[in-house]
């Protein structure tokens, strides 16, 4: 369904009932159907109301060509030198999103559940208003801080890849050698399964200037790591031993950060939730739900 949210429309899907909402943010041009069954059925089963949005320029929510294409080129230069660049729209206006579309169900807290970008989006929920986040559950994401390690160069050398037009066939070859490359080395989806999922995501929407948008917002968020430590919500940052697209080690900067965080590494874990790693990580997720039930989880000052 659709909602209107800091004056855009989001699409959300909302399983309902009277449980503890779990809000779940995707990454980067993720959509919410990207959510694995195993995750979102394993808590819907437990109780809790599973709720799902589309971020901006992303599935079926308002796409924002208006906006423009950025130059990521002059922004990564810009970075490199210091500076700060302007992008398009904030992490902060994405997560401002998420609260309206909050405020749109009637919810006024849950435990929010980020991938990745999404991950960030949950961050900037926490820091910003802290009121709305009972729990924070950050994976395989980023403090955003300098310095840390980047992608791995067989990962940037498939996204240069990328097909500049939207022929059909090479949309789909370009995400199936994506998703090898950032997927699990030792648990890989075979592409007979990968490709009816690649062919559903092109068919419900495909917004690649929409990613673009996303990422500027990314890399200009250089402020938030120094910003974690005033995270009061519950923590548990999750992240794969495995990452190639997001290493390690900013999960570990992520946890540090953040007062009181728990952090796990998962074996054979990556930066794709493949069956085997939600196998690793529900478990995980549930356990961490239940320990910080929204009642008992104190209220910051905002």
């Amino acid at each position: 369904m659709q909602v209107t949210a800091n004056g855009l429309r989001l699409e959300v899907e909302d399983s309902g009932g009277a449980g503890e909402p779990v809000l779940l943010l995707m990454g980067l041009g993720g959509q919410l159907i990207h959510w694995p069954p195993q995750i979102t059925e394993a808590l819907a089963a437990a109780g809790y109301r599973v709720i799902r949005v589309d971020n901006r320029d992303a599935g079926l929510s308002q796409y924002l060509p208006e906006l423009g294409r950025p130059k990521l080129a002059w922004h990564g230069l810009r970075l490199a030198l210091g500076g700060r660049p302007k992008p398009p729209y904030t992490l902060a206006d994405m997560a401002q999103d998420t609260v309206g579309a909050l405020d749109a169900l009637g919810v006024a807290r849950a435990h929010v559940v980020g991938m990745s970008m999404g991950g960030m989006i949950a961050q900037r929920m926490a820091i910003g208003w802290p009121d709305r986040v009972g729990s924070l559950v950050s994976i395989m994401s980023s403090s955003g801080a300098r310095g840390l390690p980047g992608l791995q160069p067989q990962v940037l050398k498939v996204l240069l890849a990328k097909p500049r037009s939207r022929d059909r066939e090479a949309v789909i070859r370009y995400y199936l050698d994506f998703f090898r490359v950032v997927g699990s080395p030792t648990h890989p989806v075979p592409e007979a399964e990968l490709r009816p999922f690649i062919e559903a995501t092109i068919d419900r929407a495909y917004h690649p200037e929409g990613n673009l948008r996303q990422l500027a917002a990314v890399m200009a968020d250089t402020d938030r790591a120094a910003e974690l430590a005033r995270i009061s919500a519950p923590t548990l940052v999750l992240h794969g031993r495995d990452d190639p697209f997001v290493p390690l080690a900013c999960g570990q900067d992520t946890a540090r950060r953040i007062r009181g965080a728990r952090f796990e590494a998962i074996d054979h874990m990556a930066h794709l939730l493949e069956p085997a790693v939600c196998d690793r990580l529900q478990p995980r997720l549930l356990s961490f739900l239940r320990e910080h039930p929204l009642h008992a989880s104190p209220v910051a000052e905002a």
